[in-house]
Order: C-alpha cells, then structure tokens, then sequence
C-alpha cells in the first residue's frame, strides 16, 4: 500500500476546512452546516436502552462472522424490503463495521493485480464517494470514472461504456441513491450491468446506505440484489450490496452495516476480514439485529426528510438550479457562480457551510462534474433546515 499513498487525494472536508480558514463569517449569526452527511435525527431509545443492557458483553470476544441472530434478522429485513425469497444468512450476510470500512477492506481483498497485463480498472461514479477511489489506489487499482451529468438525470450512461473498459472491469461500485446526487439506479440498467458482469467476468459491488430515505413508496429504490432475482439469479452471482444503520436508523456512531450477495464472493471476504481484525462489538450486534427488525422509527424519519425537502425547495425557489432528488438526504444545487467561490462567500455572509461540489469530483477530459454544483445535507432540524435556505436565498439575490 505504502508505494499508493501519494496518489491520495485530500478528503473533500479537509478541502473545506482549508477554503474556509481565515475567513470570519457574519458574527450575529449562528452557525448552520450543511455540509457534512451526517444524521441529527434522534437515535432510536430502544437503541440505547440495548447497548447500556448488554455492558457484560465486553467480556466477550465477538466473533468476526456475526451472531446468527443478527444476521438472520438482516436476512429477514432484507427478504421484506427487496421482496426476496428467504435468505441462508450464513452464506449471503456478513455484518461489518459501517460501509466506509467494508468498503475499503472489500476492494483490497477482491481486487487482484495479477489478472491483467495493464492494470484492471474499479470502475466508480463521477462525483463519488471519495473511499471509493482511495480503496483503488491502495490496492494498486486504477480507478476508471464515469460522469454523472444532468442530462443522464445525474446517473452514468453505462450504455454508452465500450466493452474494452468492462474488460478490463474488475469491480464497478455504484452508489444507488447516489452521493451527492440523490439519482437512483433504475432496475432494467442493473440487469444490463449484471449482464455485462457476467459476460466480462466483474464483482458489481453496490452501495445502498441511502436507500431508506425516499418521499412515497412509489419511488422506494430498487437494489441490486431485487435486479439479480428480476433476471432468475437465485445465488446472486458477481453482487454484493453494502447497507448501514448510520443513515437509516440515525446512528452513525454505531458502526454498523453489512454486505450481502454471492456466497463466493462473502467467503473470501470473510477469510479477509478474519486476519484484518474487523469483526463487530457483541453489544453493538445486539443493538443492531433491534435495530434492523424495527420499522417505525425509519418511517418516521422518512416523514422528518419529507417535509425539510419540501420546505427548503419552496424556499430556494427561483433563485437556485436544484430538484427534488430521487432519494437521500442531499440536494445537489447548481450555483449562479463558481462552488468554492459560493461556499466560501456564504460562510462569510450568512454563516451557512456546503460542500463544493467539484471536491467530490474529479476533473476528466477537462470536466468536472461536480463544478459550479454543492452538496447541501439536509440532516439538521426542520427549523435549521428552513433558516439556511432563507440565508441561501438572501445570499443568491445579494449577487
């Protein structure tokens, strides 16, 4: 790894942190971020109650491949929510420790540097979510990036992907409601992708954390192991989704996710993570397997972002480029001027913090896609959520 790290790049709040130094923003107002993709919904009490019940557990080791009763109840939620035959926990789950880590520990242990004479592509979104990207460097991959544009409706035009690059495919992440764009992967595009995985012989790794905040069941996201089923795949063959309680459940400081899909796949990822040292606290298992078999706490959190979404866009009406997102907890809104100049004068003026959105992409053929674009989270309070925007009003009709 260590001949990679300078191929790294900074992380996109580190960026911020550096855009925004020495700047002193409007002192008669309070601070509100919108930057950071992190859930203030409340933590559910059942959460709570079960991790201070289960302190003797710290005597125990846990054991890296998950109790069977978490992954029986991941196994069962999963059966609901995608409408899947029962699933054999043992083969196709394994909990892991948030997706940030899975996914990194996923690339190093499936990518494999001797099956090329040019180095294999991992084949990711553009903008993304930078571990993508830092997970192939560290593997000795080389990251191969698709733009997401508006007129895709912010999703790859994988059709227009030749063969050669899904040849030389070892792993294509997608990110379904995407980071930073809310857009969802449509089911008959995953059954192409799982297509072209099985005539090119590539892992279709898909990062769903965001796929419980959506607005009506209508426009529920679809998730890849639902697609594998749609195409008579009982096994789920070259696909592995990545879930978390951070995003769903409000607990980011949990940590506590897991993969699931083709038992060839969790096999090795399992022997991987045996020797990495990754395996999940007994208390916080037990939390989670609550956690994962409670629905109204996750309803009533999609309620919460509902209302903030419809809110703020009544609010920002006219005087930004932006839509309701497919799903997610991000708006993703063009800006009258450049995105670092935006954010950094909103700091200034309205003490309000976005992430740029051109630190979230990478710059390909001379585009950017996240340019003149910032990510705004909408995981504040709904009165904290209704003040930034009318800061961001009054900021966009002062240019």
């Amino acid at each position: 790894m260590h001949e990679h790290f300078d191929r790294l790049q900074p992380y996109p709040f580190q960026r911020l942190k550096e855009l925004l130094a020495g700047v002193t923003p409007e002192p008669s107002l309070d601070p509100i971020a919108l930057s950071i993709g992190e859930p203030k919904h409340a933590a559910p009490e059942f959460v709570r109650e079960s991790l201070v019940g289960a302190l003797d557990d710290l005597e125990i080791y846990p054991t890296t491949g998950g109790t069977a009763e978490l992954k029986q109840a991941i196994g069962r939620w999963l059966s609901r929510r995608f409408s899947l035959p029962p699933l054999e926990a043992e083969q196709h789950i394994l909990p892991v420790n948030g997706t940030r880590e899975a996914i990194f520990a996923f690339v190093q242990a499936m990518y494999d540097r001797r099956l090329a004479e040019h180095k294999p592509y991992v084949v990711m979104p553009n903008p993304f979510y930078q571990i993508y990207e830092g997970a192939a460097y560290l593997a000795g991959a080389e990251p191969h990036l698709l733009p997401c544009l508006a007129e895709q409706h912010f999703n790859p035009d994988y059709y227009a992907v030749p063969d050669d690059v899904w040849a030389r495919t070892q792993i294509l992440f997608l990110c379904s409601p995407g980071n930073p764009t809310g857009a969802v992967v449509p089911l008959e595009t995953l059954e192409y992708l799982l297509g072209k995985a099985e005539e090119h012989d590539f892992i279709v790794a898909s990062d769903e954390c965001y796929s419980e905040i959506y607005f009506t069941e209508k426009e529920r996201p679809i998730g890849l192991l639902e697609a594998c089923r749609q195409r008579g795949d009982a096994l789920y063959r070259r696909a592995m989704v990545f879930h978390s309680l951070s995003k769903r459940s409000n607990l980011p400081g949990l940590r506590s996710g897991f993969v699931a899909g083709d038992p060839e796949l969790i096999r090795p990822f399992l022997r991987y993570r045996t020797y990495q040292g990754g395996a999940m606290p007994v208390q916080v298992q037990k939390a989670s397997a609550l956690a994962w078999q409670e629905e109204s706490h996750v309803e009533m959190n999609r309620t919460a972002y509902r209302e903030k979404f419809r809110r703020v866009l009544s609010i920002l009406d006219g005087v930004m480029d932006v839509q309701m997102p497919d799903a997610g907890f991000y708006l993703w809104a063009g800006t009258p001027i450049s995105d670092t100049e935006f954010a950094r004068r909103l700091y200034q003026e309205q003490h309000v913090t976005v992430l740029p959105g051109s630190y979230v992409g990478r710059e390909i053929d001379g585009v950017n896609p996240g340019a003149n674009r910032v990510r705004m989270a909408l995981v504040a309070g709904l009165s904290e959520c209704e003040e930034a925007a009318r800061r961001i009003r009054a900021f966009c009709e002062s240019l």
